[in-house]
């Protein structure tokens, strides 16, 4: 047996300038061309949920280059220092705290927006939470990582003025050597975003033809 039972939360989505609200929940603008869109989706299966982020663009290529900067600093962000696995940056033994500093130091370092200022400014919330029974299930931030837990990652950046914001979310199951990606399947980087979003990559169907 396959398949979601049921969606995980109500899908968030947000468009355009709606990208840089954290939790946007309304259907009062059409989308345009060159927006970026936000998409917090998650299902559940056996009472369990996910909570999956990724940022996509209307069209299938992202013509607005400071969307594609923001997206990779993004990605980067949970890649940064990820060495071999026994001494992966999320771990068990890490706490959420301590891997959140990572993120915003990072970030903080990497880029600045129109005015030449960091852009810890716009990243505006945690790096992530435990997921389970519920999609922000209970957790204690200070208390280490332990094997089994189940938390997301979703670095992200909005910024108003831009219109632009970028988030990626990733459901992340702590091991016994450091960390396995439940959700690697979803592409994350802009290329490969691109790529499977390309018109001409898309299959043709013909439709059959009529019986006489």
């Amino acid at each position: 047996m396959g398949g979601s039972e049921a969606e995980g939360y109500a899908p968030i989505v947000g468009a355009g300038p709606n990208s840089t609200a954290l939790h946007y929940d309304r259907l009062s603008r059409k989308m345009e061309d060159g927006d970026i869109v936000v998409l917090d989706v998650g299902a559940q299966y056996s009472g369990y949920s996910a909570d999956i982020t990724r940022t996509l663009p209307r069209q299938w290529q992202i013509h607005v280059a400071p969307a594609r900067d923001l997206q990779r600093r993004a990605r980067r962000t949970k890649r940064r220092a990820r060495p071999p696995s026994s001494r992966a940056w999320i771990s068990a033994g890490k706490s959420d705290k301590s891997v959140d500093r990572i993120s915003r130091d990072y970030i903080n370092s990497h880029g600045k927006d129109l005015h030449g200022k960091s852009l810890g400014q716009y990243y505006i919330h945690g790096l992530g939470h435990h997921i389970g029974l519920n999609v922000h299930d209970p957790g204690e931030y200070c208390r280490p990582l332990q094997p089994g837990m189940v938390v997301t990652m979703e670095p992200g950046i909005y910024i108003p003025e831009e219109n632009l914001g970028v988030r990626i979310e990733d459901d992340v199951l702590i091991t016994e050597t450091g960390h396995k990606l439940l959700s690697e399947r979803l592409p994350r980087d802009p290329a490969e975003i691109e790529k499977n979003n390309d018109p001409s990559r898309r299959p043709t169907f013909q439709k059959p033809a009529e019986r006489r």
